[in-house]
């Protein structure tokens, strides 16, 4: 059935994952009358199967690996894990795939939610058809804002229709460990997830394209990273590509995968941690004149630029800016005061430090990778400067020489890297690789965001020992060089 009528608020928001979510909470906080539609769970892709349980799987494993290097520790902490326990708590950290306590937020918030699929319909106008088969129509006074996400891309091969290939989704919610596990892809996800799945006792076969792991990253990140999990038994193999799977049986059966040099691997699961793509296909894109299934092209307002108007808004994954969740948020924040400002008639500032300008997308996102060692990275990278003709200055430091790596873990093995611009003379971009460096990425993100000078970073001192004393010997060896 279709409801007769169309209820109507300041702002319609479309995805109620973390993105979703802050846009909402900054409108209402604003005073403006806000909706938010979701399909599936409130809490969306980063609570129920990206962040929460990939680091609940990751993190006794880290642990286990930085614990066996520690001095006093009974040894059989290096034995296998408890992996009943482990997962236990991935589905406490996940809230057992339910989203009550997300629901009880938005009510709290004063944020009202409508269950079922939300398309576009014109300008300002959206529909969904809820999980009851009924259809809502809404329209929006100010602003409609899409924090739709992205998806798992999966390649395509010669059957892969018919294997039931894991995608994060899969991994991060499995209900056991597979006995044999082949992950293709050389990212971020790949690699944590063959880090949490070999550390949980599957037999992990990471398969790479390139000849790198993490290639977006400086080149040292991905060999400490392949030093590592090899150590822990998997098998790295590198410039492989798959070109068909298929599945034996009609039950669970053995995953075979052939190869483009002709070999054949057989496992029992197989991951295909390859890309992302946009959740933009069925929200009614066609309707404002886009074409579905695209990545949402925004200018520093979060504003859709192909759309007259100033009334439509993509934030997060599916803008393509940064995908990474706290940027996504980061940008909800600037997307709220932006739609809030719009709302009041009021002039924006849009100025490299205005509160309605998403600068940080461009010259200072951070992230980490969760793996043994951490990879801690924000800003450019090596590769990145010279292919944009950046003058930097590159500073390396290795930092299992410092004593407060050494009092983490006895084997620390780690390095440092910061880009500073010639020119400028201040941070543009840093990569930390070792167990614990995660820690370190907020500073650098101050460091390139406020445009810190290299002078007067020497002012900013490190406690001893801490491996933040890094930062000290970055500038001492700059200094010297």
């Amino acid at each position: 059935m279709t409801t007769d009528d169309t209820r109507t608020y300041d702002v319609i928001v479309i995805g109620a994952g973390p993105v979703g979510e802050n846009v909402a909470d900054r409108t209402v906080a604003a005073g403006l009358s806000t909706v938010i539609v979701e399909s599936e769970l409130v809490g969306g892709e980063c609570s129920y199967w990206a962040c929460e349980p990939s680091k609940a799987l990751l993190r006794p494993v880290l642990f286990r690996a930085d614990a066996v290097h520690v001095p006093g520790f009974d040894p059989a902490v290096a034995n296998p894990l408890d992996t009943k326990a482990v997962l236990a708590h991935r589905d406490r950290m996940s809230a057992d795939w339910k989203d009550d306590g997300q629901v009880e937020w938005l009510a709290s918030a004063g944020i009202e939610l409508v269950r079922g699929h939300g398309r576009l319909a014109g300008e300002r106008e959206v529909t969904v058809r809820t999980p009851e088969g009924d259809t809502v129509r809404l329209r929006a006074r100010h602003a409609v804002a899409l924090c739709t996400g992205s998806r798992a891309a999966l390649p395509s091969l010669p059957g892969i229709d018919t294997v039931r290939p894991w995608t994060s989704r899969e991994a991060t919610s499995a209900q056991e460990p597979p006995r044999r596990l082949v992950v293709v892809g050389a990212g971020v996800v790949g690699v944590e997830m063959a880090t949490a799945w070999q550390g949980l006792g599957s037999q992990v076969t990471l398969l790479a394209r390139e000849h790198g792991l993490l290639p977006r990253m400086e080149p040292f990140a991905g060999e400490l990273v392949t030093e590592r999990l090899r150590e822990a038994g998997a098998d790295v193999r590198f410039g492989t590509e798959v070109v068909a799977v298929r599945r034996d049986g009609e039950g669970p059966g053995e995953v075979r995968v052939t190869l483009g040099d002709g070999g054949e691997l057989v496992a029992d699961e197989i991951l295909f941690a390859t890309g992302r793509a946009p959740n933009s296909a069925d929200v009614g894109l066609d309707t404002v004149g886009l074409t579905p299934g695209q990545w949402l092209t925004t200018d520093d307002t979060l504003t859709v630029t192909a759309v007259p108007g100033e009334w439509l808004y993509a934030v997060g994954d599916v803008n393509r800016r940064a995908l990474f969740t706290h940027q996504g948020k980061y940008q909800a924040r600037v997307a709220g005061a932006v739609i809030t400002a719009r709302a009041r008639g009021a002039e924006l500032d849009t100025g490299r430090w205005a509160a309605h300008s998403t600068t940080a997308d461009i010259e200072a996102v951070p992230g980490v990778v969760f793996t043994d060692p951490e990879v801690a990275a924000v800003g450019l990278t090596t590769a990145e400067a010279e292919r944009t003709g950046r003058a930097v200055q590159v500073v390396d430091y290795e930092i299992g020489h410092l004593a407060g790596a050494l009092q983490y873990r006895t084997d620390y093995r780690g390095r440092a890297r910061i880009l500073i611009d010639r020119d400028r003379r201040v941070v543009v971009g840093a990569t930390f690789v070792g167990p614990g460096v995660g820690e370190l990425l907020y500073s650098a993100t101050v460091a390139i965001a406020g445009e810190v000078p290299v002078e007067r970073l020497w002012h900013a001192v490190p406690a001893f020992p801490t491996i933040s004393e890094v930062w000290l010997r970055l500038l001492e060896t700059r200094r010297d060089s």
